[in-house]
């Protein structure tokens, strides 16, 4: 009997840069807003979407292009942004559990001139706060929302994931997974890291039928929660006062 768990031998880290980011009809909305930042009204954006829509890559994508700052919104605390960085992006910002600090940040930005960009899985209507001046703030800013991916845009990513981990994956295996695998980036991500794991482990070319032990897997595995967990954590890049 296979086992259910194996480690890697090396951490993967994978690639977020702004080339690496596939458009397509279910971010083209997103990726318009993203282009001016300096015309979002009161220079704030919230993306929502469902996990596995690519709100984190996305996020990401902001950030190296326009020199953005990044936090995880369940780690903000009360800091001022540094005067230097051009932008900021909140990762999982319904997951803030200070809403006084995301207030504290949200002016700090807006008295430096600094866009922010917001992402979560709804819009900032249903995020959980209860302060009457952070509630106003989040409602009035414009938002867009992530669709899921198509069918196009998943074969892309799934040969993105499968290269940078340098597996050679016939063609039909490819397509055998994606008609079988949840269709969202995080289902893709977890099956290349099984993939890659186990071919390693074992010396074997990637075959349908480990495609199909790994989809057997990744199907027990459906509440993996979005976030890559072989992803450099981001980095604090404030000062608290």
């Amino acid at each position: 009997m296979f086992a259910r768990q194996c480690t890697l031998p090396f951490p993967f880290a994978p690639s977020y840069a702004p080339e690496d980011f596939f458009p397509g009809d279910s971010n083209a909305a997103a990726l318009a807003w993203l282009e001016r930042p300096a015309s979002w009204p009161s220079l704030r954006l919230a993306v929502h979407g469902e996990a596995g829509t690519g709100k984190s890559h996305l996020l990401r994508y902001f950030a190296g292009r326009h020199g953005a700052a990044v936090m995880a919104g369940g780690a903000l605390r009360r800091f001022m942004p540094p005067p230097e960085a051009p932008a900021l992006g909140i990762d999982d910002a319904d997951q803030v559990q200070d809403a006084e600090a995301l207030l504290h940040v949200l002016n700090a930005a807006a008295e430096h001139g600094m866009p922010v960009l917001l992402t979560a899985r709804t819009a900032p209507a249903h995020w959980p706060f209860m302060l009457p001046d952070l509630v106003s703030r989040l409602r009035a800013m414009p938002c867009v929302g992530l669709l899921p991916p198509d069918d196009a845009l998943l074969r892309a990513m799934l040969a993105r994931l499968l290269a940078e981990r340098q597996i050679a994956v016939p063609e039909r295996v490819q397509e055998f997974l994606l008609a079988r695998l949840p269709r969202t980036g995080s289902a893709l991500r977890a099956a290349a890291a099984r993939l890659d794991c186990y071919s390693l482990a074992e010396g074997t070319a990637v075959t349908t039928k480990l495609a199909e032990r790994v989809v057997a897997e990744c199907s027990e595995a459906d509440a993996e929660p979005e976030r890559d967990p072989e992803a450099a954590p981001p980095r604090l890049l404030f000062t608290e006062n």
